[in-house]
């Protein structure tokens, strides 16, 4: 029996993959966290074939969770489901661990094909994020601006970019207002930019923020 534990913040969508993954003999959903600290105590406290990963829980990063999954609880296999496309998160997830990636709008059928897959020992990706995968070992990847960013940049980027001030990715964060102005300057010097406006006209362009 498959064991999942489902981390996402809403709800209505924890019910929803229940329902979706029971209707299956051979998975099951044996918990549910809504925050970071929800996921770390249980995946703690039990044993689990596969983590079912929201990448916006309350109290950590995203790709931070990931990476503190995959150092702490390598045994672990996490598919990370997301409503943020491929383009935006997919290779970053990959590179901090995720066994697999999939979009909220893919067909339930490929949600109980991709945990069965994970939890298997293999990866789940597309077609497409594989022949990405391939060209960024490959050394080929075009290496757009935002590509230069670490993965805490990039998500301060997007959160600026979305027209939130320091002050609020500093708190949403847990961070001081210095460190966050300081990733600020950062981003803005790597992407060749010199302010906030550019960022968010990047961003919309190439749809990294909705």
């Amino acid at each position: 029996m498959i064991k999942v534990l489902v981390a996402d913040d809403h709800a209505i969508v924890r019910r929803g993959l229940r329902q979706i993954l029971s209707e299956t003999p051979d998975i099951m959903v044996g918990g549910e966290a809504s925050t970071a600290q929800e996921v770390i105590r249980l995946l703690t406290d039990e044993r689990w074939s596969a983590l079912v990963l929201d990448l916006s829980l309350p109290g950590s990063s995203g790709l931070e969770l990931l990476s503190r999954i995959r150092r702490e609880y390598p045994s672990v296999p996490v598919l990370v489901l997301t409503v943020h496309p491929e383009d935006q998160y997919a290779v970053r997830c990959i590179k901090a661990g995720a066994a697999g990636f999939l979009t909220k709008e893919s067909a339930p059928e490929k949600l109980i094909e991709a945990v069965r897959k994970v939890a298997g020992g293999g990866r789940w990706v597309s077609p497409e994020l594989a022949e990405t995968l391939a060209s960024v070992l490959a050394g080929e990847s075009k290496g757009a601006p935002h590509e230069r960013l670490s993965d805490r940049e990039f998500e301060i980027f997007r959160m600026l970019a979305s027209g939130k001030t320091v002050s609020q990715v500093a708190q949403e964060l847990a961070l001081s207002v210095k460190t966050v102005s300081t990733h600020r300057m950062r981003i803005l010097r790597k992407m060749d930019m010199t302010n906030n406006a550019e960022l968010t006209h990047y961003a919309v362009r190439n749809h990294l923020v909705e």
